[in-house]
């Protein structure tokens, strides 16, 4: 295979910027365009399906045994449930989460006509001064929960007149940020880090003049966070699907932040045995750095094709991320590694 290079500059800027656009399951539009925009320009044929998902193609050498790719745009959030008597808002969450690991974070309303109102996340009983114990011993579930608004508001009918209600959407702050030891720390790196390791792919791909060697459908998902994600948009002739997702970090896990997770066994069951093998070999021949691992609280859009009747083989890759569902963290090593894997898979015959 012709040399090529990660361009670990370009694929970490764009993972900053996707980072930055809100895009929790429900309302995709805006990050969906950002992945398109910067698509578009590597050659691939670009389109959205019905639900709004992006698919890409890419010829590649042959087509006798198709293959696609796949990871998901779409994040944790939640929407506005209910306006209390107060002025401030109960939530229902996107995703799932725990409670306390959104505490204390700001956030955004979007209300349907625009309008951005921010807030807090914060426990009904939230002051130490006025609540003491009954504060820390409060049980961190919805209806304890609640955004205190930046708005003079403490009723409903404020509240609502500030253009509020229920089912609008409730961003979190991702804090998103490049430490200058090569960690990138932010919510929502599962799964805009896998993104953005397809893109540094691609374009390692697109600059070095390689194609792929079966045509290549990239489905971009915005809906994995509910579980549908991939169960549309990729092409029933494609025997092969290789899922980007996180590898999740922490005690008794085999992941790190520093390599490429291929995962073995999901929630969802055991991975393609001869998809593991391929995976194994080629970062093995390729010296990347590989860790396999077993995630039991964890499904990803691989399971989602599965279900959908798709007779496929299907593998899962990623790079490691630490504190899943919560303020996440990876390295630029594990991006770069893992979008190294994706483009020996993508070659190889």
């Amino acid at each position: 295979m012709a040399k090529y290079s990660i361009d670990n500059s370009a694929m970490t800027n764009f993972l900053l910027g996707l980072l930055n656009i809100y895009s929790p399951t429900g309302d995709t539009e805006r990050a969906i365009t950002c992945v398109r925009k910067t698509f578009e320009p590597l050659g691939l044929e670009v389109r959205l399906n019905a639900k709004g998902a992006l698919i890409a193609t890419w010829q590649g050498q042959s087509a006798d045994r198709p293959r696609a790719v796949t990871a998901h745009v779409d994040t944790l959030g939640a929407m506005v449930k209910e306006i209390k008597t107060n002025g401030r808002l109960r939530l229902t969450q996107i995703g799932s989460y725990a409670w306390n690991a959104v505490e204390g974070e700001g956030c955004w309303v979007r209300t349907v006509t625009g309008r951005v109102v921010s807030g807090t996340i914060l426990p009904t009983k939230a002051s130490t001064h006025v609540h003491g114990k009954e504060m820390i011993e409060l049980e961190r579930k919805e209806e304890n929960m609640e955004v205190r608004l930046d708005a003079r508001t403490t009723k409903a009918e404020e509240t609502r007149a500030l253009g509020i209600e229920v089912g609008d959407f409730v961003y979190l702050d991702p804090r998103a940020e490049l430490t200058d030891t090569g960690f990138v720390r932010s919510r929502h790196l599962d799964d805009k880090a896998s993104v953005a390791c397809i893109y540094g792919a691609l374009k390692a791909m697109a600059d070095a003049g390689l194609a792929p060697a079966q045509r290549t459908t990239v489905l971009i998902t915005n809906f994995e966070e509910v579980g549908h994600g991939a169960s549309t948009g990729i092409p029933a002739d494609c025997v092969e699907l290789l899922a980007v997702d996180m590898a999740a970090v922490g005690e008794g896990q085999n992941s790190d932040e520093f390599s490429c997770g291929i995962c073995v066994k999901d929630s969802g069951g055991p991975y393609h045995i001869d998809m593991r093998r391929k995976l194994v070999e080629l970062a093995q021949n390729a010296n990347i750095p590989y860790r396999l691992d077993v995630y039991s609280y964890y499904r990803s859009d691989g399971d989602a094709a599965l279900r959908s009747g798709l007779d496929i083989r299907v593998g899962l890759v990623g790079p490691g991320v630490d504190a899943s569902h919560a303020y996440e963290r990876t390295h630029q090593d594990s991006l770069v590694a893992t979008a190294r894997l994706i483009v020996e898979y993508l070659a190889a015959p």
